[in-house]
């Protein structure tokens, strides 16, 4: 029996691992303003837990500046700010001490330059002393949410693409993830492919809550029918019929997401959802979009499915811009 095992993200946490955007990267003129994300992000979890900081040698500096005496800045530089999914995949080995899977990071099918981020989790690693283990199939952690009871929730859309695995089919790739992470149900979801980066992201979708408890994203009221509603319906009608690993039915709660219309203006690649939070020790970081109904709904939500946690919302108005949030810029290592 494999006795890998992967954490839930409520489990206790030795740290958070995130990025620091360097100069000349994809944010361009909108660099300083995400900066200013990442910053307020790392000081919010710095005040629970422990927070190391990847930066390029030139960029150290202002990131310690930025991030305060909370933050250890290291030397790894990267492409970019989504350590979820270019960092490594923490996992508790077989001889209950920390392990790492490096999924092999490719941009996300070759979307972006990786040079830097390709090699993000294999210096994490090393500059953790933490064994890795190179997974067999390509895959980003925003792709894989787990109760920690050996159920694993995914997209097919992200995984089972040939963008990132050519040829290799769904079954070949759940056996992969029994075996990497220790789980022993894998329910999947459709997604949809080529409508963002990620090719739907579960961590965008639905997220574990609790043992057999499941927060879906949902549209706001009144939305006009889309592909994103498509993908909520679909996520609904799987999850409504699904178990986890120990048989159990699974309980839905959505989490609406904010009126576009109270949002201002945004680009297309605005992600606008309160799913993408992120628990830490002792805390629940969720963005705050300025909606003040749905913001204050999302919270409210959050603090019963979390209760003793505090709920601290952070505003990522740039961060949101690039189709990601607090979850896809956080990797966290679970305590041994």
């Amino acid at each position: 029996m494999n006795s890998v095992r992967f954490p839930a993200e409520s489990a206790a946490h030795a740290r958070t691992v995130m990025g620091w955007p360097p100069a000349g990267s994809v944010w361009g003129r909108d660099t300083a303003a995400v900066r200013r994300d990442i910053a307020a992000i790392a000081r919010t979890v710095a005040a629970y837990e422990p927070v190391l900081l990847l930066a390029a040698a030139e960029d150290a500096e202002g990131a310690r500046k930025a991030c305060g005496g909370g933050v250890e800045v290291v030397d790894v530089p990267v492409d970019d700010l989504w350590l979820r999914d270019s960092g490594p995949t923490f996992v508790i080995g077989p001889d209950g001490g920390p392990a790492g899977v490096d999924f092999r990071f490719d941009g996300w099918g070759g979307k972006q330059e990786h040079m830097r981020d390709g090699q993000v989790a294999r210096r994490v690693l090393a500059a953790l002393g933490v064994p890795r283990t190179l997974a067999p199939l390509v895959a980003e952690g925003g792709s894989l949410e787990t109760d920690g009871e050996g159920t694993l929730l995914v997209t097919e859309s992200s995984l089972v693409n040939d963008n990132r695995n050519p040829g290799r089919s769904r079954d070949d790739i759940e056996g992969d993830l029994r075996e990497l992470l220790g789980v022993t149900e894998v329910i999947w979801l459709a997604g949809v492919r080529g409508e963002d980066i990620t090719d739907c992201h579960i961590d965008a979708l639905a997220r574990f809550a609790g043992p057999a408890t499941v927060v879906l994203d949902s549209p706001p009221p009144g939305s006009p029918p889309d592909v994103w509603t498509q993908v909520y319906e679909q996520a609904r009608t799987a999850l409504e019929t699904a178990a986890d690993a120990h048989g159990r039915a699974l309980e839905i709660i959505e989490l609406p997401a904010p009126d576009p219309a109270r949002l201002g203006r945004r680009g297309a690649d605005f992600l606008g959802g309160y799913v993408n939070y992120y628990v830490v020790n002792g805390a629940v970081l969720l963005p705050r979009f300025g909606d003040r109904r749905a913001d204050e709904r999302a919270a409210a939500i959050l603090r019963d499915l979390h209760p003793g946690r505090d709920i601290r919302p952070v505003e990522i108005h740039t961060l949101a811009e690039g189709g990601g949030g607090i979850h896809c810029a956080t990797q966290q290592q679970p305590a041994t």
